[in-house]
């Protein structure tokens, strides 16, 4: 049984324009694209939908991972890429938004469905020299998407890299500024902030589909995920009864703002408290998996299946409390 759900385009108009409604109108939206995509057969190839969020800049959803664009007369920039096989719709996509070349791709972590329409976008794009479009990546990132045992074709790798904390771009009139949060997620994570827009893109270190992603084997941690998500609550500020201002595109899930944020932060930290408390009572991994020190947030985050499981998420911060050292210091 095949499950399909197809809708008009929606467009936010006047009506929506303030923080409540506008926050309505794009949950109602990427819910939309989501469930389109539900099925119990083989997926048919994903559409990809584009919702303006604000200011310059839109998203995409059904390319894999959520990839946010800024338009204007200077070109196209792009952060993340989706997977590879949707990169032509992607592109496809983005033409209907601006005409202009993609200039720039960032990238927020190395992980496949934020890459891998790396080569293909880069090609279709230029540099004003006619050159392809540049990729700009933490160090971290290239030294994972080129090594050998990732097998990922040379074209699709950074092209240009930054190792401190902070690097800044200015582009379409506005300040685009790039945050690495170390040992987060994966060790190359990259939150972009558009400062003129006043939007959040915060790849896979904030998502609203499922527990947080701890990927150890590629540099993650629980404590670096929680100075992630502190430092999207130190840059987000809220408008009218805490809803609206500014908007948080999560690597995966609906369109959020601070308040969802919190949510989030406040929901990791006190399930890395419980567990930190069961480490410290010697308690063993199947002896914290039995206690259940997620069950009052598995109704919305939990799964047993998929990418992203509750017994993962909980084996990734039991294994991280137990061997805490040259972790990242609390933000």
């Amino acid at each position: 049984m095949k499950l399909e759900v197809r809708s008009k385009k929606l467009e936010v108009g006047p009506t929506f324009t303030s923080g409540v409604g506008r926050i309505a109108a794009l949950v109602l939206a990427t819910t939309i694209a989501l469930v389109a995509r539900v099925s119990t057969q083989q997926p048919a190839a994903p559409e990809i939908s584009a919702f303006h969020v604000q200011g310059s800049v839109w998203m995409l959803v059904g390319a894999g991972a959520n990839i946010a664009v800024q338009v204007g007369d200077e070109g196209v920039l792009v952060v993340d890429t989706g997977l590879a096989q949707n990169a032509d719709k992607v592109l496809a996509a983005i033409k209907k938004l601006s005409e202009k070349p993609i200039r720039w791709i960032i990238n927020t972590h190395y992980h496949p469905d934020h890459t891998g329409g790396n080569d293909a976008l880069a090609k279709a794009g230029s540099r004003t020299n006619g050159t392809p479009a540049e990729i700009v990546v933490h160090e971290n990132v290239l030294t994972r998407l080129s090594a050998p045992a990732a097998n990922r074709p040379s074209a699709g790798w950074p092209t240009d890299t930054y190792f401190p904390e902070e690097k800044d771009l200015y582009f379409n009139g506005e300040a685009v500024m790039l945050y690495h949060d170390a040992q987060a997620h994966t060790d190359g994570d990259s939150m972009v902030f558009f400062r003129k827009s006043d939007v959040v893109v915060a790849g896979d270190t904030f998502v609203t589909t499922s527990y947080p992603y701890i990927d150890q084997a590629g540099g993650g941690s629980i404590q670096g995920e929680l100075n992630a998500l502190n430092r999207i609550l130190d840059i987000a500020v809220p408008a009218h009864e805490q809803e609206g201002g500014t908007f948080v595109i999560p690597g995966h899930g609906r369109i959020c703002d601070e308040a969802d944020v919190l949510e989030y932060r406040d929901m990791v930290t006190i399930v890395r408290d419980r567990i930190a408390d069961m480490v410290k009572r010697k308690l063993t991994i199947d002896q914290v998996k039995a206690a259940r020190p997620t069950l009052d947030y598995d109704l919305h985050y939990g799964s047993t299946t998929g990418f992203v499981t509750t017994a993962g998420f909980i084996e990734a911060v039991y294994k991280d409390l137990s061997n805490p050292q040259g972790k990242p210091r609390v933000r």
